[in-house]
């Protein structure tokens, strides 16, 4: 791998210089937008960096400190999903926090302890770019169906509640609508798949190739993070619907509104 050094990344300021400069000549009003996010991605990844500089360090590795770091990701995500989908849904952090856990957690530990088999089991090394891919897939799938649940339950109240009254219960009265939002938020991941090699060079495919991997090996890694994102979403979408229907109704099985 080449390493780029304090110069290089100079250059590739210039990329974002471009892009401001091209947005302001079209006038198109996201230049402040531009930089805060662009300064904003900067300090986050230097943490990261320095962060990931300590739990990958050989010396002073740590099964908590990773299971921390991970945890720490899972939380991360769980609050941008909560304020995307609506901050006035009872407990929905702890659903998200608990869906995208069994998601990430059972998926992670299938790849890292029965597949890949690191030694040692615990290394950072395996375990946090696992399930930093995994959560990624995670967090798109998880905003795209709570919200469209949500909005769906809320514009649909009439239905619901004369499925209610002709005696469905709340599940039946809303299925259709959390299958709906489960198949909305797979759809970008299965959207990846179908174009993956094809059309596109997945991240991590991208990234090992880069890092100067055997192409077939990259690929092979890539595979594996495919499918295992693939079942992350679908549980932590079921999961996550499951919760948001449940406060949509009451102890006495009346739909509310958010």
């Amino acid at each position: 791998m080449v390493p780029l050094d304090f110069t290089d990344l100079l250059l590739v300021l210039g990329l974002a210089v471009a892009t401001m400069a091209l947005s302001a000549y079209w006038r198109l009003g996201i230049v402040r937008q531009l930089a805060g996010s662009g300064l904003r991605a900067i300090a986050q990844l230097a943490v990261v960096g320095y962060v990931f500089a300590v739990v990958f360090d050989p010396a002073g590795i740590h099964p908590l400190l990773t299971i921390a770091v991970i945890l720490a990701m899972i939380s991360l995500v769980a609050v941008v999903v909560r304020n995307r989908i609506g901050r006035t849904i009872p407990r929905l952090f702890l659903w998200v926090w608990g869906s995208v856990l069994v998601g990430t957690g059972a998926i992670s530990l299938y790849l890292v302890a029965i597949v890949i088999q690191p030694d040692p089991i615990y290394s950072p090394q395996y375990w946090v770019p696992v399930a930093a891919a995994i959560l990624a897939g995670s967090l798109n799938a998880a905003m795209v169906a709570g919200e469209q649940l949500v909005k769906t339950l809320n514009a649909c109240q009439i239905e619901i509640e004369t499925h209610l009254s002709l005696g469905a219960t709340p599940e039946q009265a809303i299925a259709s609508y959390r299958r709906d939002a489960v198949r909305a938020g797979l759809t970008p991941t299965l959207n990846a798949m179908a174009i993956a090699g094809a059309v596109t060079l997945p991240g991590i495919l991208t990234g090992q190739l880069l890092a100067g991997i055997e192409p077939l090996d990259a690929v092979s890694y890539q595979i594996l993070i495919l499918f295992a994102v693939v079942l992350a979403d679908l549980l932590t979408t079921w999961l996550l619907t499951g919760g948001i229907c449940r406060q949509f109704f009451n102890a006495d099985l009346q739909l509310r509104h958010f």
